[in-house]
């Protein structure tokens, strides 16, 4: 840790780079010996990649393909992967300037889902401000940083519950109705799709209903499982939609009802959104 840490020291002296954080599980707590150190770099631009690709050759010992902002798509920003001494540091940009008015639109209870490789659900907006309340800040000379962190973890934005809820409410159903619609024509991967995509929904009500930020796909059911307001099994309930979807007409609707049932165990037990 104390490598990341002079890492992240080094980073924030490059051009653009306000502050380093440490995010992901190593943040949490909850990673393992093998987990990557996710650092995001919180910039504004002009951001230095010149000198981050200099900085990252001399870290590993050989070139490393350092992307310019906007390298990785539209949500997740762009970075680099490195290997250090045999550890896995990911650097992901964050345009600090955007962070700030996507935590004025949580204030407002707006949000929005982008289209993002390597997530299959979205990448709902909110999920910045949630990456800098859960962080861990390495580097931050201005205090910029810890001043917006200390402004989003005094307290879960209410109208952003009030939305997170109120949208599951009217999705779910939604969605599950025209799942049914591909029952007959025996269209698993429709049905597939729809599931998933309510799993994910209630996911978000659950985790907004507590107060928790939920950042990505990656574990969120699980985490879900685990909060006041979800029912008894839930992940596991979930889970079970996948596991076993079949193809038939009657597995699909059956798969259907139990999500329809889970959803109504859910949604029943949230305040109203």
């Amino acid at each position: 840790m104390d490598q990341v840490t002079k890492i992240a020291n080094r980073l924030a002296d490059v051009g653009g780079v306000v502050a380093v954080c440490l995010g992901g599980s190593r943040a949490r707590g909850t990673h393992t010996p093998d987990s990557d150190f996710d650092l995001g770099l919180y910039y504004r631009p002009p951001l230095d990649t010149s000198a981050l690709r200099v900085l990252a050759a001399e870290l590993t010992g050989g070139a490393v393909e350092v992307t310019e902002p906007g390298g990785w798509g539209a949500w997740v920003d762009g970075g680099g992967w490195l290997t250090v001494d045999g550890a896995r540091i990911d650097w992901i940009y964050r345009d600090l300037d955007r962070v700030y008015r996507i935590w004025q639109q949580c204030k407002a209870g707006l949000f929005e889902v982008g289209t993002q490789a390597g997530h299959p659900l979205g990448v709902y907006s909110h999920s910045y401000a949630g990456e800098v309340a859960m962080g861990r800040i390495l580097a931050d000379p201005t205090n910029e940083l810890a001043a917006l962190q200390e402004q989003i973890q005094a307290s879960y934005p209410q109208p952003l519950r009030d939305s997170l809820v109120a949208h599951a409410r009217w999705e779910v159903p939604f969605t599950l109705s025209l799942a049914r619609k591909g029952v007959t024509r025996g269209d698993a991967f429709y049905i597939a799709g729809c599931l998933f995509r309510v799993a994910g929904l209630l996911a978000h009500a659950l985790h907004a209903q507590a107060g928790c930020w939920v950042l990505n796909e990656k574990g969120a059911v699980q985490a879900a499982g685990q909060l006041p307001t979800a029912p008894a099994n839930f992940s596991a309930r979930a889970h079970a939609l996948f596991g076993a979807l079949g193809a038939t007409p009657d597995e699909l609707a059956t798969a259907i009802n139990d999500a329809d049932q889970l959803a109504a165990d859910v949604l029943d037990n949230l305040s109203p959104g």
